[in-house]
This record gives C-alpha cells, structure tokens and sequence, in this order.
C-alpha cells in the first residue's frame, strides 16, 4: 500500500513538473519567427512573436515596421519599450501602412508617440493589449473592417512635439469594444485638447462596452470621453462607462448627428453628457 502511494505522488509530481513547461510551448506553436531585437521589419507573412522584453532609444522612426500583408505580432505579454527617447519621440511602437489583415495581440507597448499605428488600409485587429506612457496616442487605427476590443490604454500624453493626446482614435468604420482608457492629459502650457475614444467617418460602426475615465485638456481646451467627427453616421454608443472631472468645455458623448444612437451609458462629471446623439434610453447622466 506504502509502494503504491508513493508511486501516485511521484507520478503527480512529475505531471506538476511538466505541465507548465508544456503550455509555455505551446503559446510559441504558431509562430513563423521571432522578434528578437529593435528596430525590427517584417517582410514574411505569418505570426511574429516575442519571447522576451525588448526596447529601444530611437527617437524617430518605427520600432517594429510591418511590411507586408496578412502579419500577426504576438507578443506573449512581454514589452516593446521606447521610455528612454523622452517626451519627444517620434517614434512609432508598432505601424504598418497601406497593408491589410494585420493583428496585434498581447503587447505591453510604453513609451512612443503612438503605440500602435495601422492605416490606409482595413481589416485590423487590435486586441489584448496594454499601452502606458505614450506620448501623443495610444492606439490609432485608419481602415474599414477593423476592430479595437479588449485593451488597456493608460497614462496618454505629454509630448512635447504634440500639443493633443489620443487614447484611442479610428477612421473609417472601426468598432471599438470593451476597452480601458484611463488617464488622457495633454501637453501642459500648450492649450491642447484630450480624447479618450475618438472615432472619424465612421459609418455604422459601434462603440460599447468601454470604461473611459480621466480626460484632462490643457487649460481651458475641450475634452471628450467619446467622440464622433467628419461624416460619421449611424453609430451605436452602447453601455459605456464614461467618467470626468467636471471641468469646463468637457463632453461626455458628443455626436455629428441623431443618426448617432446612444444606449444604456454611464455618463458621469461632464460639463455637458450627452451632445447631439440620440438618447435611446436607459443613460444615465449625472453632473
């Protein structure tokens, strides 16, 4: 009897072992390379991934250049880092152009003027992703087809070669779903404006699910929770949670039109919570 449990936790143990291990592995499967240093470009499609923290000093240009169509960045959770170029960069995290069926997931990307960069194109995916301590914006997607779920953006702004900051801004019809965007504050001295989700000719798009919070202008500059511009026309603004500081020139929600269609939001310390949408039921503003 002795034997036998000892061989029951022996083997238990080996399985404890082995299992971590195991799913390490697995999460590397499907990629057709790895990121190995900065600056980077990709010219192969596939799944590029990362398998350590990486950073660079550059303070223009691109960390991570994506130059042909049909790229996923994985990241695995580890960092693309740009702090020591200051608040001055101009360097993009991770940008492509004019390419299609582009995804970036599970990047901890800090420190440049823009995080993320996808345009002139569509079909991007940015999902599962944490930004903190860019400059000028967190997230900017350009491109139909696109979907921005599931990030965390934090502490946007300061630059000194921009006077605005950006948490998340999109063109064209983008959905932006269940994100976090908290901490927006533009360039002191330099009269800018903060947003935390903007989106322009957006058509039909949706934007729901988001929490946004902590949108600071500079001075007497406006600022927005969430934002609609140019020609964007029927949009749903569903189940927001949207939070200010009750400062002056602060909008909650702010529409083109009624075609903009608002829905079960949480819209708390704006100046003004609800700006040209269509109020559908179920908002709840408060001063």
């Amino acid at each position: 009897m002795f034997r036998i449990g000892a061989l029951l936790c022996l083997t238990l143990s080996l399985m404890l072992s082995i299992a971590p291990s195991a799913e390490a592995a697995e999460s590397y499967d499907n990629c057709t390379g790895f990121i190995t240093s900065l600056p980077a470009t990709i010219t192969t499609q596939g799944t590029w991934c990362l398998k350590q923290d990486l950073s660079t000093a550059i303070t223009s240009g691109i960390a991570i250049n994506i130059a042909t169509n049909n790229v996923t960045i994985d990241c695995n959770d580890f960092k693309i880092g740009g702090l020591a170029a200051g608040a001055g960069t101009q360097t993009d995290g991770i940008y492509a152009t004019l390419k299609q069926n582009v995804t970036i997931r599970h990047c901890n990307i800090r420190g440049f003027s823009t995080g993320v960069y996808l345009g002139h194109s569509g079909g991007f995916v940015v999902e599962d992703n944490r930004f903190d301590g860019n400059t000028a914006y967190g997230i900017y997607v350009y491109g139909d087809g696109s979907v921005v779920r599931r990030n965390q953006v934090f502490d946007t702004g300061g630059s000194t070669g921009s006077t605005y900051a950006y948490g998340i801004a999109t063109y064209s019809s983008v959905d932006v779903l269940d994100n976090t965007v908290s901490g927006v504050v533009a360039t002191a001295g330099a009269g800018g404006q903060a947003y935390g989700i903007s989106s322009q000719q957006n058509n039909g798009g949706s934007i729901s699910g988001n929490r946004v919070r902590m949108i600071l202008p500079d001075g007497t500059a406006y600022s927005y929770g969430i934002e609609f511009s140019g020609t964007s026309n029927r949009n749903t603004i569903r189940s927001n949670d949207v939070t200010g500081t009750s400062i002056a020139n602060s909008y909650g929600l702010s529409c083109v039109d009624s075609s903009q269609r608002a829905k079960d939001n949480v819209i708390n310390g704006f100046a003004t919570g609800i700006s040209a949408c269509s109020n559908d039921g179920g908002n709840v503003v408060a001063p």
